[in-house]
């Protein structure tokens, strides 16, 4: 289980490790005691299965990193990650991904769980919300600032299965690293795998972040509650679809990105915004989209306007933000409007065909997350999808004919799982909520979205003008 293919010859990690410190055989056979046939015979292929201290005298006479030294153990033929990163486990070997982009209208989110994630009794995070939220992207950034600023090693897991790396494909020594904490983790604790995970991290501080908690296969949750109690300085950083009832901990409901308020159009309509400055965070990630795919579309008064109504249909979702953006290459603004509006599950996968390994789409995991209620909660959901007005805890008790407290405690679940949101109450007055846009027709049993085809034969048929080339 321990064992990890080389990733590469180990003659040519040595001869490639020797060159960059400008040694040659001779020289570095005289700083580090070892042979110079010896150094030959391994640079050479000869000997695949050296012994461990001479590794350790060469990698010390040539002042390798410890990234670079754990990639020359691991291409030590049946090497052990377990034990040979062990000794070099530390933040160098231990990063979270880096991004790809800033990260966009999530500036009080990130202070919160940077925050919880420093405070010494909170050890058990748990981010959850609606499919295509940014639960990761946060988590990430979160990491990053713990990684970066308290020098603290991230051990960043995938917890879905997409995510592994093909059998035999080349690792660095973090990927490595990652790969056999997933392996140790898939196992959920069985067979004494969460102690060999507990002496590796031991007494160090450590955050492990599962990334996609609810893929994992169960029998986690009590192994990952022992690790915690074996290892005093871990926290423990989940990002799932759904509360896990199973876990202790700090729950930190991630909603969609703040929408635009109310214009002189009327409620929803986003009329007032006049500039990108007033926008808001929705608006603000979809103008950085349109900004690379449709750089001749300037943020005038009239596009900002339309982006934030497009914004409102889509729920301020980030992902369904992203997908609808790539459609701005085939629509203008004004007809992609049309579109979200009429059907706003229609475009949120994107314009690109899916490529081989890539995960379940956006459109299949909002259904997913409707699918997977329990009854009860899918039943309030049903009630409450036709009301397109903001209702109250009453009002859903009123719809399913059961005691408010009973009724609370079914709205509350629906917020956590993301598919309500909360809207601003009036003074005084009961707390509001809403379905989002995106699960009102999963609510009243619709199917998901169409395939793209399909959804522009759909959109030429209710709207002639939207068949047209654009402008």
């Amino acid at each position: 289980m321990n064992a990890q293919a080389p990733s590469a010859g180990l003659g040519v990690l040595l001869r490639s490790a020797r060159r960059r410190a400008g040694l040659t055989q001779q020289q570095l056979a005289g700083l580090s005691t070892v042979s110079v046939r010896a150094i030959r015979d391994l640079e050479q292929g000869r000997v695949q299965h050296p012994r461990k201290d001479t590794i350790r005298l060469l990698a010390d006479t040539m002042r390798l990193s410890d990234t670079r030294r754990a990639t020359l153990q691991l291409a030590v033929g049946n090497a052990s990650v377990g034990s040979t990163l062990g000794d070099l486990y530390g933040v160098e070997l231990a990063p979270p991904p880096a991004p790809l982009r800033p990260l966009t209208g999530r500036g009080a989110e990130l202070r919160a769980l940077t925050s919880l994630l420093g405070a010494e009794h909170e050890r058990l995070l748990t981010v959850v919300g609606l499919p295509g939220v940014g639960k990761s992207r946060l988590a990430q950034e979160a990491a990053l600032c713990c990684h970066a600023q308290a020098r603290t090693p991230v051990l960043w897991v995938p917890m879905d299965r997409t995510a592994e790396q093909p059998s035999g494909a080349p690792q660095r020594p973090q990927s490595a690293l990652v790969g056999w904490v997933r392996s140790l983790l898939a196992q959920g604790g069985n067979g004494g795998t969460m102690d060999e995970l507990a002496a590796l991290v031991r007494d160090r501080p450590t955050l492990l972040v599962l990334d996609g908690y609810d893929a994992a296969q169960g029998g986690l949750g009590p192994g990952l509650l022992g690790l915690l109690h074996s290892c005093e300085r871990l926290k423990v950083l989940i990002t799932s679809r759904r509360p896990e009832r199973t876990l202790d901990g700090r729950v930190l409901p991630l909603t969609p990105l703040p929408l635009p308020g109310p214009g002189p159009g009327g409620p929803g309509r986003a009329g007032a915004t006049a500039t990108a400055e007033q926008a808001g965070p929705a608006v603000e990630l979809m103008l950085s989209y349109v900004s690379h795919l449709r750089p001749d579309l300037l943020p005038t008064e009239s596009v900002v306007a339309t982006l934030a109504r497009i914004c409102q249909a889509l729920d301020g979702l980030p992902q369904a933000l992203e997908a609808a953006g790539s459609w701005l290459l085939l629509y203008s603004p004004e007809q992609l409007l049309e579109i979200v509006r009429s059907t706003p599950l229609a475009l949120i996968d994107g314009a690109a065909p899916p490529l081989p390994g890539d995960g379940p789409r956006l459109s299949g995991l909002l259904a997913d997350t409707v699918r997977e209620l329990s009854p009860r909660l899918a039943a309030l959901l049903r009630a409450v999808a036709p009301l397109t007005r903001s209702w109250t805890v009453e009002t859903a008790a009123r719809v399913l004919g059961i005691p408010p407290a009973a009724a609370a405690r079914e709205v509350h679940a629906l917020v956590l799982h993301g598919l309500l949101r909360q809207l601003p109450a009036t003074a005084g007055g009961p707390a509001r909520f809403s379905v989002l846009n995106l699960v009102r027709p999963l609510g009243l049993g619709q199917p998901s979205a169409p395939c793209a085809p399909s959804a522009r034969a759909a959109v030429a048929g209710q709207a002639p003008v939207l068949a047209g080339a654009l402008a």
